[in-house]
């Protein structure tokens, strides 16, 4: 048995260190680590352009079938769901190398801190991240793009429809299970059990999160680093994902619902 990091907890493997690299390399292949080429592409496409990066801008969240808004609620949900998959994938891996000590998904998210043990103390936790990394992101987004560094980010583009809110608000829960439970609560029990050092994860697992965030420019990736970076530390110490995945949610949900709400009235969104 291999011999896990001596600053995170882990579950037990038998399986041999390529093994469990091959596999977080193929996890990251059908889920965020596609992201990451697809993303790398885009600010080549973007660089490339005849217009310079901060006159061009990025659209997120943005309606499939504008003019059958059933069938466009029914591409959100699809888009919602089939993006959690990886999620399972992953859960379902880390129970079935762990056998009886976790015992299934189940206990392999209980395992990674994934679950409802502790509501009150991770929903201040990860208001507590929320402020820390809210504020200074947007700040720092509005630096990058004044500079010339980052695309103007339309944050949500749907259509005037009652269920656009709903939808923005899933998306947002969606975006931050896939990448905490994937980037931190997978990636880092398998590095660990694979033997690298806690400093090699932590960097490994932001450089990964700024790639997948390229796409905005390199103020997005630059801040999603450091997110990274803050992120994987306060696992460190809480052993838990849930707060990530709180504090994920809600900075997602304010710029989302924040910028179908506002963006006809603030300019500078």
């Amino acid at each position: 048995m291999l011999a896990p990091s001596s600053s995170l907890v882990v579950l037990p493997t038998t399986l041999p260190r390529r093994t469990l690299l091959t596999e977080t390399v193929l996890v990251l292949g059908v889920s965020l680590g596609a992201s990451a080429v697809w993303a790398v592409l885009s600010i080549i496409r973007k660089l490339t352009y005849e217009a310079p990066l901060s006159a061009q801008t990025t659209t997120m969240n943005s309606s499939v079938t504008p003019d059958r808004p059933w069938l466009d609620l029914a591409y959100q949900l699809a888009g919602i769901g089939l993006a959690l998959v990886p999620v399972l994938l992953a859960l379902h891996l880390l129970a079935r190398d762990a056998g009886a000590s976790v015992g299934s998904a189940r206990g392999a998210a209980r395992a990674v801190g994934f679950d409802l043990r502790r509501p009150g103390r991770d929903i201040l936790h990860g208001l507590g991240l929320a402020a820390a990394i809210g504020l200074p992101g947007l700040a720092f987004y509005l630096a990058a793009r004044e500079l010339g560094l980052n695309t103007s980010i339309a944050a949500a583009d749907l259509e005037a429809v009652w269920w656009a809110v709903p939808v923005l608000v899933l998306a947002s829960v969606q975006n931050a299970v896939l990448e905490e439970v994937v980037m931190v609560g997978y990636l880092f029990t398998r590095w660990a059990q694979a033997g690298w050092s806690t400093a090699t994860i932590i960097l490994t697992s932001a450089l990964i999160r700024g790639t997948y965030h390229v796409y905005q420019g390199f103020g997005g990736f630059v801040g999603n680093v450091v997110m990274g970076l803050v992120l994987g530390w306060a696992y460190t110490r809480t052993r838990r994902v849930m707060p990530l995945v709180v504090m994920h949610a809600l900075v997602d949900i304010v710029a989302f619902v924040g910028y179908a709400l506002l963006a006809d009235r603030i300019s500078w969104l």
